[in-house]
């Protein structure tokens, strides 16, 4: 009997699972005049057939340009991205336990953005228990963890720690947009890396992540192919202020730098004090005063620091009432 011949058959143009679309998205395009998919499918099932005997009923042939498996989803553009938990780097057993006391590195947003490129240029593969040569995990928190240069592998329920919250207007390259799913923490939850707006209305922005097969960057609708309401933009904490990289909206630099979280501790007495209360009794915030609070540091100035907060938008720990340095950049903007 001569032995059958079998053609290499590509899939359907609409197949939807992953894994065609990844193949669809890096292999070059038919030339013109090939046959089509579904045809050369056609010509080896029936060599085949031919060869081996008629097909069991069972097996059903999927018409042309139809997908065999289901329809689409919402979020098929999105991998599942699962994360590891808080880690020190390299993952080392017996490592240091987290301190979040430990001063927050400062970087600059150039910065950021030249060791989210390393990844992506290295195509460094997704896991959430691997860890690279430089020491981060390789999964979405992983990734920011090392583009902001911390110290520990952090994950979406502690990177909110290390920056303050913005708005979408606010947004610059280096920021980060983050989701964390309190219901499901490790497998529901995603971040990425703001890499700049690709069009004049800010409905998509270039993205640097650490997604399955491995890091990318692309353009991405915002705030995210999926959840994207549940997404919040944050600033690192790291960046310099004042005279080198903090700017107000509009792109004007902040007036008065930010002098730091220890002249606002409780029994604080000094002149930051008086010019805070005297710029939030200008925005509005007057009424917290209404009773002399004397010269030091008290409860009438968390309060109105936290009302101000609050009017930001701000949330849970985002809105304690105590001057960072995002509220008082956005205070003296």
């Amino acid at each position: 009997m001569t032995a059958p011949m079998f053609e290499e058959v590509d899939p359907a143009s609409d197949c939807l699972c992953p894994g065609c679309r990844l193949s669809r998205h890096s292999s070059p395009r038919p030339y013109p005049g090939l046959a089509r998919p579904a045809a050369r499918a056609a010509v080896v099932v029936t060599a085949a057939s031919a060869a081996l005997g008629a097909l069991p009923p069972a097996v059903a042939i999927a018409a042309p340009g139809q997908a065999p498996h289901r329809a689409a989803l919402p979020g098929d553009e999105e991998f599942a991205t699962p994360q590891g938990p808080w880690a020190p780097l390299y993952g080392r057993p017996g490592g240091p336990e987290k301190t979040p006391a430990e001063p927050i590195p400062a970087t600059t947003r150039a910065d950021i953005i030249k060791r989210a490129k390393t990844w992506v240029d290295a195509k460094v593969p997704y896991s959430m228990t691997a860890f690279w040569s430089d020491g981060y995990r390789q999964d979405c928190s992983g990734y920011v963890s090392m583009a902001w240069g911390l110290p520990n592998n952090e994950w979406t329920g502690s990177l909110g720690e290390f920056g303050v919250k913005i708005t979408k207007a606010e947004l610059e390259q280096g920021d980060i947009l983050l989701f964390h799913n309190p219901d499901n923490p490790e497998k529901g939850s995603h971040v990425v890396i703001f890499g700049g707006w690709t069009d004049d209305k800010h409905t998509s922005y270039t993205a640097y992540e650490q997604t399955p097969p491995h890091a990318r960057r692309q353009t991405t609708p915002y705030a995210y192919w999926s959840n994207s309401d549940k997404y919040v933009p944050y600033r690192y904490k790291g960046l310099p202020q004042g005279a080198a990289g903090a700017r107000a909206a509009g792109g004007a630099r902040t007036a008065v730098p930010y002098p730091g979280a220890a002249f606002f501790r409780p029994g604080a007495a000094n002149d930051h004090v008086a010019r805070l209360r005297a710029r939030l009794a200008h925005k509005g915030y007057g009424r917290f005063y209404a009773d002399d609070p004397g010269p030091r540091w008290g409860e009438a100035d968390r309060r109105a620091v936290e009302a101000f907060q609050r009017s930001q938008g701000w949330r849970g720990g985002a809105a304690d009432g105590h001057p960072g340095p995002e509220t008082w950049r956005r205070l003296f903007a």
